[in-house]
């Protein structure tokens, strides 16, 4: 099923896609081995927005979702502004001249309702996420599952224990439908369609994604996971993820990310928005593989109520482009926002990270620690803001941002924005680069190991603190993978 031909109508950038390095295969310094990801199947989809965006692109998504009236006209609203607004210079690269809006697939899906058990699920689907081992670790740790193929949800369950709590657990297509109430309620509230270029895209053309609800005074034991898989070519993944914290409760949500590579560019813009009510805790945990042909430009951010906790762990490892800044509007009193981040650049990889921590009330904390990896080529960038204005009083902010350089020509660069105003509140920051020395690592040579094992060392001892804030699943395979080989990382 695909949309009539029309006209399309032209955006701001319009360079052709580039071939990607070969070089940039995998990540040795810290042993994440893209490849593990990097397969995929030839499927038959029934639905096909084709390429290309336009109007029409936007009535198809909308139609083939039987959406109400007001998200066609949300969408509609958010690509008028896409198309109206330019590409941003401020906080990005001229690699996002790349990117050609017109030979991206915006939609592909083999259905609309996703399977509540892995035996639903049609077979060549199914394969994917078996050998990612999505069905293990959830009969293992999770209360649970999301598995997104493409634009939509394969796969969605949640354990019977979790749900006879009144917790909501469910993909944003049928969160929309099912829920308007809660949904429409926060929908667009914590990140405005026009807050930049890509969330009014993702606005526009969204699908998938979480929608997550949890009652008052609910405390769910175990994590509740999404898996986001990018199988086709010349593909847009733009999932659209709603957490809702109410008063008293807590959640661990995380979420993992892979795609092929492929010779042309791959678009992934996700928009997240996070509500932690009175004292209400989230915990959002970001494991990234991507590709090195994705461009990734995601925008992230939480609004922490009165004595709440928003806390974002994010780990990016693959992709060309990743551009993300996770945030937290301290809008409460004693309201904490968290940003824990490791990054890792390999050769034609720039890694353009950080976070942003709005003060709004009185007696807020916010902390942000950011570590990189630069190897061979490889580019890590640290951006940040903290906001505190002058009519605040017993706010608190740290800030501490260690880049490691493990070739003379990797490059690491720090831009903190930090703005504190009035005498009735304090920060501090923090910034360190290093270099794993060749003596460094002949020393260890000499005492019997390989120069993998020594570079291997020398990764998991810098990251060893932030590591630890994983959970153990997450954090035992991390320490598996950087031991993977890595001969021929120091220049």
């Amino acid at each position: 099923m695909k949309p009539p031909e029309t006209d399309t109508l032209s955006t701001s950038a319009s360079a052709s896609a580039t071939p990607f390095p070969d070089a940039a295969v995998e990540n040795p310094a810290v042993g994440i081995d893209q490849s593990a990801g990097n397969f995929s199947y030839n499927v038959d989809y029934a639905f096909d927005a084709g390429t290309g965006l336009s109007e029409d692109t936007v009535r198809y998504i909308s139609s083939v979702k039987k959406e109400a009236p007001w998200i066609l006209e949300f969408r509609l609203n958010a690509l008028k502004k896409f198309l109206s607004m330019p590409m941003p210079t401020h906080w990005a690269t001229k690699d996002l001249e790349n990117i050609d809006f017109q030979k991206i697939r915006y939609y592909l899906s083999q259905g609309q309702k996703p399977k509540r058990t892995w035996d639903e699920v049609p077979d060549d689907i199914k394969k994917t996420f078996e050998r990612l081992g999505i069905p293990e670790q959830e009969r293992k740790f999770l209360a649970g599952v999301e598995a997104q193929f493409d634009s939509e949800a394969a796969y969605s369950n949640i354990k019977e224990i979790v749900a006879k709590q009144g917790v909501i657990f469910m993909n944003s297509t049928e969160g929309l439908r099912e829920h308007p109430e809660i949904f429409k309620k926060f929908f667009g509230k914590v990140i405005p369609t026009g807050d930049n270029k890509f969330s009014a895209l993702n606005s526009a053309v969204f699908s998938g994604g979480s929608f997550i609800y949890v009652p008052p005074g609910v405390k769910v034991a175990q994590p509740l996971q999404a898996y986001f898989r990018i199988n086709a070519e010349n593909f847009g993944q733009f999932e659209r993820t709603l957490i809702i914290a109410d008063e008293g409760s807590e959640v661990v949500y995380m979420e993992g990310c892979t795609a092929p590579k492929f010779s042309t560019s791959t678009l992934h813009s996700a928009v997240v928005e996070l509500v932690a009510l009175k004292g209400a805790k989230i915990q959002y945990i970001t494991v990234q593989n991507w590709a090195n042909n994705v461009f990734n430009l995601v925008t992230k951010r939480g609004v922490a109520h009165e004595d709440a906790e928003i806390k974002w762990i994010d780990c990016n490892i693959g992709s060309r482009l990743t551009m993300k800044y996770p945030g937290v509007v301290l809008k409460g009193e004693r309201a904490r926002g968290e940003v824990i981040s490791i990054a890792l650049a390999n050769d034609g990889q720039h890694q353009d990270t950080g976070a942003k921590m709005i003060h709004a009330a009185n007696n807020t904390t916010s902390n942000i620690v950011a570590k990189s990896i630069s190897v061979g080529q490889g580019r890590s960038t640290y951006r940040g803001v903290v906001h505190i204005p002058k009519h605040l009083k017993g706010c608190k902010n740290n800030t501490e941002c260690d880049a490691l350089l493990i070739n003379t020509n990797s490059r690491t660069d720090t831009y903190p924005a930090i703005t504190v105003r009035g005498d009735r509140n304090s920060t501090q920051h923090e910034a360190s680069v290093s270099k794993v020395s060749e003596d460094m690592i002949f020393y260890m040579q000499q005492r019997g190991l390989t120069e993998g094992q020594a570079m291997s060392l020398a990764v998991n001892g810098f990251i060893n603190d932030l590591a630890r804030q994983f959970p153990m699943e997450y954090s035992v395979e991390l320490k598996r993978l950087i031991d993977l080989e890595m001969e021929g990382s120091v220049g």
